[in-house]
């Protein structure tokens, strides 16, 4: 962690990323503060930038998204042609891309892919994914089970 939190302050943010939704009263308790400079310490790390932010995690199989499939993209070319800030625009239009991560290795970006089933997922690849500019090959995973 950052040189300038000190123990409390990580044990904030432990409590905050295992659940966000902690009231002051009950991460207080938590992290032995009384209520009052638990609630300062929290918005000083808000305001510093080390929570950026609170979100709901939900259940993608309850939501008919429980297909998850892990993509390789290699883009045909990476160097002076503006590919890669072409890629990022466009791919941020897909709805099912859940995540996506430039890499350094032998392939240029990772996506994290939500659909309902594999038969979507293929509707997907072919229809929106192969089809943003400068791919030059894919290669697809289909999760089996989330372990962590």
């Amino acid at each position: 962690m950052h040189g300038d939190l000190d123990r409390i302050d990580q044990k904030i943010l432990s409590e905050l990323e295992g659940n966000g939704r902690l009231s002051i009263v009950d991460l207080a308790a938590r992290v032995n503060l009384t209520n009052t400079p638990c609630s300062e310490r929290v918005k000083r790390l808000e305001r510093s930038g080390y929570i950026s932010g609170y979100r709901a995690t939900l259940n993608m199989d309850k939501l008919g998204l429980g297909h998850l499939t892990i993509v390789q993209v290699s883009l045909a070319a990476t160097a002076g042609d503006n590919s890669l800030d072409a890629f990022n625009r466009v791919v941020k239009d897909i709805p099912e891309i859940e995540c996506c991560l430039m890499v350094a290795g032998s392939f240029d970006y990772l996506l994290t892919v939500r659909t309902r089933d594999i038969s979507h997922f293929r509707e997907v690849l072919g229809d929106k994914i192969n089809k943003l500019p400068g791919i030059h090959q894919t290669n697809s995973f289909a999760v089996m089970e989330t372990v962590l």
